[in-house]
């Protein structure tokens, strides 16, 4: 069986191939590809492949390009990260998927539906990817940020999303940093917020929601996390964890 992995991540990429390579030793990994540019010139010939394992995200767009560039219509099992609108388009066209970080279980799974489709009574499983790009591209879509309402001494005030640089908790209670660097506190919950208010805001962990233009720049830190500075004064450290590394540098440039 002939694999190409297309994952932008050196790391990741070395990891998925000793991971398809456990669960399935006779397995050629003949290629990695980590760009779509990449990923259209590997495809500008023919190739003997027999499946692909590719993340979505890119470090130049997302993976579907390449397919719907080239015309490719290689099954194709994909390794994402982004299961907020992810999920949908997999349910909807029968793509089949991991979520990172992938563990040997889940590509056996992957694997075991692939041989089955693939069986001389199933036809080959190979898919329309311009429909799912389609839905994709408009979960991608922003939409108009709304309002929240926060607490200011005795009064309950409507604040713009767009006034916020971001959120977080402490002591248990959710609080607005704006711009002004004023701080207000709300009886929002985080994850209430965090779906309210994306994809103009990006969830960096457990206790911070950050507004995209606040976001100054983004640096390495221990253990392949990313660290965010953001435009405005803010005194603790903000880390991404290396899980979501990758949609957070996404959603950076989108």
């Amino acid at each position: 069986m002939n694999i190409l992995i297309i994952e932008d991540e050196k790391l990741t990429a070395r990891d998925l191939q000793k991971a398809i390579l456990s669960v399935r030793p006779y397995a050629q990994i003949v290629g990695m590809v980590a760009s779509v540019e990449e990923g259209i010139t590997f495809f500008s010939t023919p190739k003997n492949i027999d499946l692909v394992f590719s993340d979505i995200q890119l470090g130049d767009g997302l993976s579907f390009e390449i397919f719907e560039h080239t015309q490719t219509q290689l099954p194709v099992i994909f390794c994402t990260a982004y299961d907020e609108y992810a999920l949908k388009a997999f349910k909807t066209f029968g793509i089949d998927y991991i979520l990172k970080p992938f563990s040997t279980n889940a590509i056996t799974r992957a694997f075991d539906k692939f041989e089955k489709l693939s069986s001389p009574n199933k036809s080959n499983p190979t898919n329309d990817y311009s429909k799912i790009f389609e839905v994709i591209k408009q979960q991608l879509i922003p939409n108009k940020t709304s309002s929240i309402l926060v607490y200011r001494n005795d009064k309950i005030v409507p604040i713009e999303a767009d006034t916020i640089a971001l959120l977080y908790i402490e002591n248990e209670t959710v609080y607005a940093l704006t711009f002004e660097q004023k701080t207000v506190h709300t009886n929002y919950k985080l994850d209430v917020l965090e779906q309210k208010l994306s994809p103009h805001f990006f969830r960096a962990n457990r206790q911070f929601l950050i507004n995209r233009k606040a976001v100054k720049e983004a640096s390495q830190h221990f253990h392949r996390k990313l660290q965010i500075h953001l435009t405005i004064p803010f005194a603790e450290t903000i880390l991404v964890g290396k899980e979501k590394g990758t949609s957070f540098l996404y959603w950076l440039t989108n």
